[in-house]
């Protein structure tokens, strides 16, 4: 059985805050995220991370809206599919679909809430548990696999890795969901433009609603364009904090 002091040591653990990560810290981390989310070919992996929240949030706002959820499809091309029963048409069906643009933003805010607090540990640690709930969910193997994987590292992280390694992954994390929300919405108009996505999640929207597609695919913009906007903000802190590299964060 589990003491009632190692209790509180993990409940300290879970909940205290963190030192400020250095300024430095901070510039690094968003530089790294941009480079990417930028460069094509690291933006083909890392996307999957994104595909994830997409799909949660297909999945989260399907089960809020009393929909039967049956299940999440993940693939190797970065694409996802959650499937979901209930009425097809009304506020529930129109709230499931968007929810999957504008996920992987929101994900990114809340974190950058959570770091806004120093609540390092916190993060990786919900982290860890909506992926364990997303893990239920999928129903393919590629899917299994990249839950897997990306719950295995964020798990050996919290648990293993020192503060500081913990902060680069946790502060890199935020900025990646922040900035790499806001790149598929402007792939979605790229290739609507082009006719390629005639079933995206906006085109249906569309048909369920009195609105064209291109004002849901502004909507995901803002809305994520937002997030990215007050999430910085929220990053930002330590940068207000103090000189950008103290002695203390020098080399060794």
């Amino acid at each position: 059985m589990v003491s009632i002091d190692g209790l509180g040591d993990l409940w300290d653990r879970l909940f205290s805050a963190q030192p400020d990560p250095p300024p430095l810290l901070v510039l690094l981390t968003a530089l790294a995220a941009l480079v990417v989310v930028a460069v094509r070919s690291s933006w083909r992996i890392a996307r999957n991370a994104v595909t994830i929240a997409h799909e949660g949030g297909h999945a989260l706002a399907a089960l809020l809206t009393g929909r039967r959820l049956h299940g999440i499809r993940l693939h190797s091309d970065t694409s996802g599919l959650t499937l979901s029963a209930g009425h097809p048409t009304g506020p529930g069906m129109i709230l499931t679909l968007l929810a999957g643009y504008v996920a992987p933003s929101l994900v990114g805010l809340a974190g950058a809430w959570l770091l806004g607090g120093n609540r390092i540990t916190l993060l990786l640690w919900v982290a860890v548990a909506l992926l364990l709930a997303l893990l239920l969910l999928v129903r393919n193997v590629f899917g299994v696999l990249s839950l897997l994987v990306t719950g295995g590292v964020v798990l050996l992280v919290s648990w293993y890795a020192s503060p500081q390694v913990q902060a680069a992954f946790a502060w890199t994390s935020v900025w990646f969901l922040l900035i790499g929300g806001v790149r598929p919405v402007f792939e979605l108009r790229r290739m609507r433009s082009r006719g390629r996505m005639p079933e995206s999640d906006a085109d249906q929207l569309a048909r369920l609603t009195p609105f064209p597609a291109l004002l849901w695919v502004t909507v995901f913009g803002l809305v994520n364009l937002t997030a990215l906007a007050v999430g910085a903000a929220l990053l930002a802190g330590p940068l207000l904090a103090g000189p950008l590299l103290t002695g203390a964060d020098l080399p060794r």
